[in-house]
Formats: structure tokens, C-alpha cells, sequence
């Protein structure tokens, strides 16, 4: 039992790194933006983009 969840933890890890990677590979990639966004949007444990509506509100507070 204890394996099992040494392995599940070595799993989760590698998964983070591999997702860390995928995305760097794919931000530099010469891929149309909406491929790129689709493609990182379904990688598991990636960092998620920030939400468009927090973006437009912290620009439209930097502006004033």
C-alpha cells in the first residue's frame, strides 16, 4: 500500500513536469494563437492562462 502511494506521488510529479515542459515547448512553437491556447488549456496540472476579464480590468487600473 505504501508503493502504491510512493508511485502515485512519483506520478504526480512527473506529470507536473512534463506539463511544465509541453508548455514551454508549445508558447515557443510556431503555432496559430488559438492552437496554442487550446493545446495549453488542455495540458493537465499547466498553469492556467490569466482570466481575460481580471486582464482588461488591471489595464483599464493602470490607465487611471
Amino acid at each position: 500500500m505504501i508503493l502504491v502511494a510512493v508511485l502515485a506521488e512519483m506520478l504526480e510529479e512527473y506529470t507536473v513536469l512534463l506539463a511544465r515542459v509541453l508548455e514551454q515547448l508549445f508558447n515557443v512553437a510556431p503555432l496559430p494563437s488559438r492552437m496554442r491556447f487550446l493545446i495549453l488549456r488542455s495540458l493537465p496540472f499547466a498553469s492556467s492562462p490569466r482570466p481575460i476579464r481580471n486582464a482588461l480590468a488591471s489595464s483599464a487600473t493602470a490607465r487611471n
